[in-house]
């Protein structure tokens, strides 16, 4: 089941781009969530997606960066960070491989 759902839990990752926009337009220093914001780090493991099939969803962690931005649109993709969950299952089917 896992197999057949990992090239596109893997796509997921690409969400992980949207963190980026912060560096242009970043997040006001008094807005609440900063500690959320710094799980925006663990996009970076998103790259482990290379070698594990559909652990790149991890990536998506990169967009929680841009989590309670002022710009409703960037806090949106915000909150499609969280769709980094998804690739935890692949990691742990890779760690017991």
């Amino acid at each position: 089941m896992l197999e057949t759902v990992a090239p596109w839990a893997g796509l997921l990752g690409l969400v992980g781009l949207a963190g980026l926009l912060g560096i242009r337009q970043p997040v006001a220093k008094g807005r609440a969530g900063a500690a959320i914001r710094l799980l925006g780090l663990f996009g970076i493991a998103g790259l482990v997606g290379i070698w594990v099939p559909g652990a790149g969803a991890v990536g998506a962690a990169g967009a929680l960066s841009l989590w309670n931005h002022q710009s409703p649109r960037l806090a949106f993709l915000g909150k499609l960070g969280w769709l980094s969950l998804i690739g935890i299952p692949f990691l742990y089917m890779w760690g017991m491989a």
